[in-house]
């Protein structure tokens, strides 16, 4: 007859024996996934956002190229590989509507080098308050969360047929009593002229196309100048432009910042919390920077 101890022991040992099954197969997944990784998609090459992707590769020593894209090109590969569940890392940033999309996560930069929480910044050139005074004073009061920008964002950068001015539409209309606290008690003027420069970035168009339908129900009339951002901080250092509102603070926009911001005038920042580094889907078994390949 057999013991129930030694039944006991046999159970123990199959269930040991499918742990260690299960962790083996899931260190060879881990590892076929990072060794089919030979590159990180990025965006337009010059930006913030490649500058310090490149600073990180070159900290942990990685074995990968930093292939420069559009941010429209990169998304495109990101969904592709999502589609076929194959292993990707980006250059990509929160807030964004492929968040919203699907799961995706921020791998872990133990050295700091990608930045830790972002503010964007609203920025106006010297003497806007003088000559300005209502949209200096909205511009100053504008301020939202993540969850609404990638609310804008969804709507236009999934449907290519829905423009980003009738996304912003949209958003303004359900949140009208958000958007009255930033006009009270600011006056309206009649047919001024201010222009705004930003970025081409759907972060960048969502919070431009919102501020600039509210200074249109000011009186306004708003140019919208699309520019790289060190044009953008120089043209704005030069009263070129009235203001912006694209600055990454206190790493993406860093270096043209300390180069114009004596020459500017900071309102500080119209979103917290934003974030940017190496993303990759949620059903890639890696974590952190450290688990991609090394030289």
């Amino acid at each position: 007859m057999i013991s129930k101890k030694w039944i006991a022991l046999v159970s123990i040992g199959i269930i040991l024996f499918l742990v260690g099954c299960q962790s083996e197969s899931a260190e060879k997944n881990n590892s076929e996934s990072t060794a089919e990784i030979t590159e990180i998609v990025g965006i337009e090459p010059g930006s913030g956002t490649m500058d310090i992707a490149e600073k990180a590769i070159e900290s942990y020593s990685l074995d990968v190229e930093l292939l420069p894209s559009t941010e429209a090109a990169m998304i495109t590969e990101l969904q592709q590989a999502i589609k076929n569940e194959e292993p990707i890392v980006v250059t990509l940033w929160q807030p964004h509507w492929m968040f919203s999309e699907n799961d995706l996560k921020f791998l872990e930069d133990p050295k700091g080098t990608l930045g830790a929480s972002e503010n964007i910044h609203t920025m106006v050139r010297k003497g806007l308050e003088e000559e300005h005074p209502s949209a200096y004073a909205f511009l100053d009061n504008f301020y939202w969360e993540v969850e609404d920008m990638n609310e804008v964002m969804s709507k236009f950068g999934q449907d290519e047929s829905v423009e980003p001015q009738v996304a912003a539409e949209e958003w303004i209309e359900d949140n009208r009593d958000r958007v009255d606290t930033w006009t009270e008690g600011i006056a309206s003027v009649d047919d001024k002229a201010i222009e705004l420069a930003y970025t081409n970035y759907e972060t960048e168009i969502a919070s431009t196309n919102v501020v600039a339908l509210i200074l249109e129900e000011l009186g306004y009339t708003v140019e919208l100048t699309p520019l790289d951002m060190g044009i953008a901080f120089e043209s704005l250092s030069t009263g070129e432009v009235d203001g912006m509102l694209i600055a990454w603070l206190p790493v993406g926009a860093a270096s043209y910042y300390e180069s114009y911001k004596d020459e500017i005038i900071d309102l500080g920042p119209n979103l917290e919390g934003a974030q940017q580094g190496f993303v990759v889907p949620e059903y890639m078994n890696i974590n952190s920077i450290e688990d991609l390949p090394t030289k």
